[in-house]
Parts: C-alpha cells; structure tokens; sequence
C-alpha cells in the first residue's frame, strides 16, 4: 500500500463544506461530529468506474456504520442527477453535489486531467477519512477502484 501523497495536512481538522445534497438536504462537517466520515470524490454520475466506486461502498455500508462512520460521495453533478443515481443504483448514503467547486477547491481534488488528447480540469477520485473529532486521518488520491473501499474500511478498524 502506497502512501498518500499529502496535499492537506493529516491529523489537522478537515476542511468544512455545507453543500445541498440528496433528501431535500443541505449537509455540512458540523452534522457529523461524534462519527467519522468518508468522503469520496468522484468524477461523474453513471459512469463505469463511479457507478463501482459508489457500489463498492454501498456493499460495505453496513460494516462502515458497525465502525459509526458515514459516506458521503462528492462530485459536480446536480442534486437531480445525484437522486436519480442514488435510487438507480440504492446507495444508502447520501451524495452531494459541487457544482461551484468550492469543497472539491477545499479537498485540493480538481486536477488537470487528459482524455483524448483533450486536456481538462476534472475531479481526480480521492477519498478523505475523518475521525469523530473531525480531523483528517487518511487520505487517497488518484484511487483506483478496485478494492479501494475495502482498503478505507480497513483504515477506519485502524482508528
């Protein structure tokens, strides 16, 4: 296991955020204290690897909140789009939605990115770990999807 490459400072409290999300919410840091929170950032809505991602951690939403730790997913897309993602696919947390950026800015995750030669800013798939204090304590950058949920859950039995 690789170390994450550290952008914000690890065991210094996480950057705040107050976004609306699914459930007719807005959600902020403040509405998880006492719990630790994974926060995954993801480029798109129904795309392959987002749908896994999103997947994976609805699989092992149960083994999360055994550990009293909550998911939120995190990407531009609209509330709208996220609900309609979120009953597709049954995920049991809820997702927020970014579109002026300001929390991606704040978790340093928009990246400079290629596709087809095409180069873009984009959301590079990161996950953030937060402790009941609401401290940073892990954090994954350029995730890949593959077994990386089981690896968050591990991180978590680690606190």
């Amino acid at each position: 296991m690789s170390q994450p490459e550290l952008n914000i400072k690890l065991n210094k409290k996480a950057p705040n955020f107050k976004l609306s999300a699914t459930g007719d919410q807005t959600l902020s840091l403040a509405d998880f204290k006492g719990k630790n929170l994974v926060i995954y950032f993801y480029p798109k809505d129904n795309t392959p690897g987002c749908t896994t991602e999103g997947q994976n951690f609805r699989d092992l939403y149960e083994q999360f909140q055994a550990l009293n730790t909550e998911i939120l997913g995190v990407s531009r897309d609209s509330v709208k789009v996220h609900t309609n993602f979120k009953a597709k696919h049954q995920f049991p947390f809820e997702l927020l939605s970014d579109g002026d950026e300001k929390m991606c800015t704040a978790y340093d995750v928009i990246k400079l990115k290629k596709l087809y030669g095409r180069e873009y800013m984009g959301i590079e798939r990161s996950t953030f770990l937060i402790d009941e204090q609401g401290k940073l304590r892990n954090e994954w950058r350029k995730v890949k999807v593959k077994g990386h949920a089981d690896e968050v859950l591990e991180a978590v039995k680690n606190l």
